[in-house]
């Protein structure tokens, strides 16, 4: 019989309302009351509980190093982790890029809280659960389940605040899970593993700007002024900024700030041809077009700069790992 571990974080799915607000409460036997399993065994282990919109760096670099334990184990299938779906898909690129195993990590979670009489909690861990013990799920790396849908953790993100389904992909889902039982139709491509993030991971700032009409560069320098070793912007369209941008990213990228380029959009790529302050002159000035989406773009830039690498190692890995 194949075995699975629980991790609990918190989240949704273990919350319920208490004097007009709803918070995490459960511990891992409470998110998996009434969730039976007779063909995996399940153990449960309790990591945080906190919503997501808490967790630190230095809780994702905990997170991570739980995971890891766990999946050393030789008498240890799969992972589950129940997870706020607020900060799920950044959670999810961390854990697959440094995911250096063939046994699969899955979250999950919910979009109703556990008081909820038709909660969407339970159904999700199950079929969670029956994706992490399935031997077809081996070398997937990290996934997201959620709503009978199975998504690759590389472009997940969260497209819907209340909905049910809550979770989308731009490639597309891997696969679903239907009445307990997980069809798995595509292997997600993954890039070698990163090293395990160190103490370092927990300091680095890396900071997201979004692009608009009528811009500026004030949010980038104050960034920099903050702290901040890597900034993600937002583009609009396919990789343009309004006037002013690519200089202050000229002026930052010589100074050793590293800066990612991605799209506001949900889906589509980044293809600087646009001059004038487009994304041409963006790339330029030193700007690395990315592919993942700003919140996942700002984790893999932020493990990069917390490693050993130079600001120019940095950049040129970039396109490998974001």
């Amino acid at each position: 019989m194949p075995r699975v571990v629980v991790l609990a974080t918190g989240g949704t799915i273990s919350s319920r309302r208490a004097n007009g607000v709803v918070t995490a409460v459960d511990d891992a036997a409470g998110v998996l009351a009434g969730v039976e399993s007779s063909d995996v065994d399940v153990e449960q282990r309790d990591v945080l509980r906190v919503g997501s919109y808490r967790l630190s760096f230095a809780d994702l670099r905990t997170l991570a190093d739980e995971v890891t334990r766990q999946l050393d184990r030789d008498d240890v299938d799969g992972v589950v982790i129940t997870h706020g779906t607020d900060a799920m898909e950044e959670t999810a690129i961390l854990l697959d890029l440094v995911h250096d195993s063939a046994k699969p990590v899955v979250l999950t979670g919910a979009q109703r809280a556990a008081d909820i009489v038709d909660t969407d909690g339970p159904r999700n861990v199950r079929d969670a659960i029956a994706v992490a013990a399935d031997p077809a799920a081996r070398g997937h790396g990290v996934m997201v389940v959620f709503g009978g849908a199975v998504y690759a953790a590389r472009g997940v993100r969260k497209s819907h605040t209340v909905a049910l389904a809550a979770f989308s992909n731009p490639a597309g889902s891997i696969g679903d899970v239907y009445t307990g039982s997980a069809r798995l139709q595509a292997l997600p491509a993954r890039p070698t593993p990163l090293t395990h993030p160190d103490a370092r991971f927990d300091a680095v700032r890396v900071d997201v700007v979004v692009a608009y009409p009528g811009g500026d560069d004030v949010l980038l320098r104050a960034a920099v002024a903050a702290g901040a070793r890597g900034i993600v912007l937002a583009a609009m369209g396919i990789g343009n900024a309004p006037p002013g941008v690519a200089d202050c990213i000229a002026e930052h990228t010589r100074a050793g700030v590293v800066v990612a380029l991605s799209t506001r959009v949900a889906a589509g790529p980044i293809l600087p041809i646009y001059g004038d302050g487009g994304g041409a002159d963006l790339v330029a000035a030193g700007a690395v077009p990315v592919a993942l989406p700003a919140s996942q773009a700002r984790i893999a830039l932020a493990l990069l700069l917390s490693s050993d690498r130079s600001p120019v190692e940095v950049a040129t890995d970039l396109d490998v790992y974001a």
